[in-house]
């Protein structure tokens, strides 16, 4: 994949890059622009024609893609937010990224630990692990790099799902029915601190997966969660040994200034362990945002335990307002 380079890869433009500048200009003074920014008021006129080709490009075929070349050192940290969230306007609706209500997030290690089930991995320098997230669509926008690690892969859980259905389908069949799923202190009001989906579903002609192997060990700490049987044990470290396979995913290291999306319906995504520089101003930052998309793939009624609405444009992101 690596060798189909230019089909996955744009590189910005002069043009496109002033685009953005002037696109992003009239937002900066206003105190409620990272919220309030959309498509419409975010004018792309050579850029957009591209970002709605990539739109079709992440739901009907690769299922990522990213730009190079946006000049992060000419801005203020918030002029990138700014074109980051506006960029991302063109290809969907931003959704919420943890109870606040945050639609920009910060991809950072905070010095924490994944051991500690309020916290989530993305605030570690630790591995992931391949997961989706909690939303049609990931972009992520790199500040600056770490000193070493940090690199992104990517698989196909298509790709899973067959060689699973060939090797041992009994197995395959486990990853069918309703998981436990923690939400690491994220829970909204009235709900359970887990969620019940399936880390496989087929609905309406498409298979949709939606997985994080921590979060499914870390909801065995409730009681009342379903427990993991041997053989579901099995199911699911077939599935990581899979996903970790060499020949089946694909890595790539992101470069200040770079913008990767990923459909998370296809495609399962990690990152590397990484060793962090020691001067603060230097340290691994990225930006996150999740996105519904219009026009995409129908979810199964299973997904409202995660994603709350189902409608197309307006799903995914977690639920706000968190039970004490």
């Amino acid at each position: 994949m690596a060798r189909r380079e230019a089909e996955w890869l744009h590189c910005l433009s002069a043009r496109e890059v002033r685009e953005l500048e002037n696109a992003a200009e009239p937002w900066i003074n206003l105190p409620d622009g990272l919220t309030a920014i959309g498509a419409d008021a975010f004018k792309l006129p050579t850029l957009g024609v591209k970002l709605l080709a990539l739109r079709q490009e992440l739901i009907h075929g690769r299922g990522f893609g990213m730009l190079r070349g946006l000049p992060i050192e000419r801005y203020t940290e918030h002029q990138i937010q700014l074109i980051f969230r506006g960029l991302g306007s063109h290809l969907g609706m931003a959704r919420s990224q943890n109870a606040q209500g945050h639609l920009l997030g910060h991809v950072r290690d905070l010095g924490l630990s994944s051991q500690d089930p309020g916290v989530r991995v993305y605030q570690t320098n630790e591995r992931q692990t391949f997961h989706t997230d909690s939303a049609d669509v990931v972009g992520l926008l790199c500040l600056k790099n770490a000193m070493s690690g940090g690199d992104s892969l990517l698989v196909s859980s298509s790709t899973i799902f067959n060689e699973l259905r060939h090797q041992c389908p009994e197995l395959l069949s486990l990853l069918l029915q309703p998981v436990a799923t923690d939400r690491r202190g994220e829970v909204p009001v009235g709900q359970a601190p887990y969620f019940l989906i399936p880390v496989f579903s087929y609905y309406k002609h498409h298979l949709t997966a939606i997985y994080q192997r921590q979060y499914i060990d870390s909801a065995q700490r409730f009681s009342d969660a379903p427990r993991l049987g041997e053989q579901q044990l099995q199911a699911l470290d077939r599935f990581d040994g899979l996903a970790n396979n060499p020949e089946l995913h694909f890595s790539m290291r992101l470069a200040p200034g770079d913008m990767q999306f990923v459909y998370n319906h296809a495609l399962l995504h990690d990152r590397t362990a990484f060793e962090d520089w020691p001067e603060p101003r230097r340290k691994r930052h990225l930006l996150r945002l999740w996105l519904a998309v219009p026009g995409d793939r129908p979810l199964p009624a299973c997904f409202a335990a995660r994603y709350g609405s189902l409608e197309i444009g307006k799903r995914g992101g977690v639920m706000t307002g968190q039970s004490g």
